[in-house]
């Protein structure tokens, strides 16, 4: 059976936000039953984690032998077994992997920046002025990718695949903003339609309730 690693908690403002949510998603998806494998920060610090995962993050993913970091690999890892997650054409399936890379390297960098600087160093005067420029850069990414969007629901192929999957995990993290709703409402609507599918439910409903169970009473 396949395992994954996920964090038995971290605080409220990255709830749901875990990247183990991306392969939880994805199995849910595909159908395919995965056991979970809880670790904290002390744990990932430790030789044998750095084995399974160099950089010390979650989550890792186990098939058998294989063993997987880098949540993008194991949703195409995942994908590559069931139709839901890519087309049957090698055509629709290269042009959904694109979107998986896009999503990774030209969406969630920008995206990254900004939530580093406002959910981490937000009082620091580096951050306030390095803030209105990182801004505009994710908003002419977001722009490119809100024009895209443009009379299509969903990345490619007008239907759900990895791609979107990825990418609305991605758009996510803006969560703390008002990016979406009032600059991006196209994009915006998009994510809650992929929100609304009963496996992302699944998978983000099964991640906070260890998240609720394993929450210090200072937290709670």
């Amino acid at each position: 059976m396949i395992r994954i690693t996920a964090f038995s908690w971290v605080p409220p403002f990255a709830q749901g936000l875990v990247r183990d949510l991306r392969p939880r998603w994805a199995l849910e998806e595909a159908g395919i039953p995965y056991e979970t494998e809880f670790v904290d920060q002390d744990s990932i610090k430790a030789k044998a984690y750095r084995k399974r995962q160099p950089f010390g993050q979650v989550p890792v993913l186990e098939d058998g032998d294989l063993s997987l970091f880098e949540s993008g690999a194991m949703v195409l890892h995942i994908a590559e077994k069931s139709p839901v997650l890519l087309p049957k054409d090698e055509a629709g399936r290269a042009r959904a992997r694109v979107w998986v890379f896009a999503a990774l390297n030209s969406i969630e960098t920008h995206v990254q920046n900004l939530a580093t600087i406002d959910l981490f160093n937000a009082d620091k005067a580096w951050a306030k002025e390095r803030r209105p420029e990182v801004l505009t850069m994710l908003k002419e990414r977001l722009e490119n990718l809100n024009a895209w969007m443009e009379n299509r629901e969903y990345l490619e192929d007008n239907r759900f695949t990895a791609a979107d999957l990825v990418m609305t995990t991605v758009l996510r993290i803006l969560r703390h903003t008002d990016l979406l709703s009032k600059d991006f409402p196209k994009l915006g609507e998009y994510v809650k339609r992929c929100e609304a599918r009963p496996a992302f439910k699944r998978a983000l409903e099964a991640q906070m309730k260890v998240f609720a169970e394993n929450a210090p009473l200072s937290a709670s």
